[in-house]
Protein backbone atom coordinates (compact mmCIF):
# COMPACT_ATOMS: atom_id res chain seq x y z
CA UNK A 1 0.00 0.00 0.00
CA UNK A 2 0.97 3.42 -0.89
CA UNK A 3 0.37 6.53 0.93
CA UNK A 4 0.00 9.61 -1.08
CA UNK A 5 1.18 12.89 0.47
CA UNK A 6 -0.09 16.38 0.30
CA UNK A 7 2.47 18.57 -0.62
CA UNK A 8 2.39 22.09 -0.72
CA UNK A 9 2.33 24.43 -3.22
CA UNK A 10 6.11 26.14 -3.71
CA UNK A 11 8.41 27.57 -6.22
CA UNK A 12 10.64 26.33 -7.92
CA UNK A 13 13.42 28.83 -5.80
CA UNK A 14 11.56 28.14 -2.76
CA UNK A 15 12.01 24.67 -3.03
CA UNK A 16 15.87 24.99 -4.05
CA UNK A 17 16.61 27.50 -1.38
CA UNK A 18 15.13 25.08 1.34
CA UNK A 19 17.33 22.26 -0.13
CA UNK A 20 20.69 24.34 -0.25
CA UNK A 21 19.70 25.48 3.42
CA UNK A 22 19.76 22.41 4.60
CA UNK A 23 22.36 20.93 2.07
CA UNK A 24 20.24 17.79 1.66
CA UNK A 25 17.39 16.47 -0.79
CA UNK A 26 14.99 13.74 0.73
CA UNK A 27 12.06 11.78 -1.19
CA UNK A 28 9.57 14.34 -0.04
CA UNK A 29 11.79 17.07 -1.21
CA UNK A 30 12.59 15.17 -4.81
CA UNK A 31 8.89 14.69 -5.21
CA UNK A 32 8.04 18.36 -4.58
CA UNK A 33 10.81 19.53 -6.65
CA UNK A 34 9.18 17.07 -9.96
CA UNK A 35 5.49 17.75 -9.16
CA UNK A 36 6.54 21.40 -9.57
CA UNK A 37 8.76 21.10 -13.13
CA UNK A 38 6.41 18.80 -14.35
CA UNK A 39 3.24 21.54 -13.53
CA UNK A 40 4.74 23.98 -15.76
CA UNK A 41 3.88 24.01 -19.74
CA UNK A 42 7.64 25.68 -19.83
CA UNK A 43 10.74 26.93 -17.35
CA UNK A 44 12.00 30.55 -17.77
CA UNK A 45 15.19 31.16 -17.36
CA UNK A 46 15.54 31.97 -14.04
CA UNK A 47 14.23 28.30 -13.16
CA UNK A 48 16.50 26.56 -15.23
CA UNK A 49 19.33 28.19 -13.58
CA UNK A 50 17.85 26.87 -10.17
CA UNK A 51 17.83 23.69 -11.48
CA UNK A 52 21.15 23.02 -12.96
CA UNK A 53 22.40 24.73 -9.54
CA UNK A 54 20.86 21.28 -7.89
CA UNK A 55 22.48 19.47 -10.19
CA UNK A 56 25.50 20.59 -9.97
CA UNK A 57 25.75 20.81 -6.46
CA UNK A 58 24.37 16.96 -6.15
CA UNK A 59 27.34 16.07 -8.74
CA UNK A 60 30.05 17.62 -7.06
CA UNK A 61 28.62 16.68 -3.55
CA UNK A 62 27.15 19.61 -2.09
CA UNK A 63 23.86 18.61 -1.47
CA UNK A 64 23.93 15.18 -0.25
CA UNK A 65 20.47 12.28 -1.06
CA UNK A 66 19.12 11.47 2.34
CA UNK A 67 16.32 9.26 3.12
Amino acid sequence: MQSQVNLPDASIEQLVEQIFATRRITRVDQERFMSALLSKKALNDAEQVQINRVFDALRSGLIRVVE
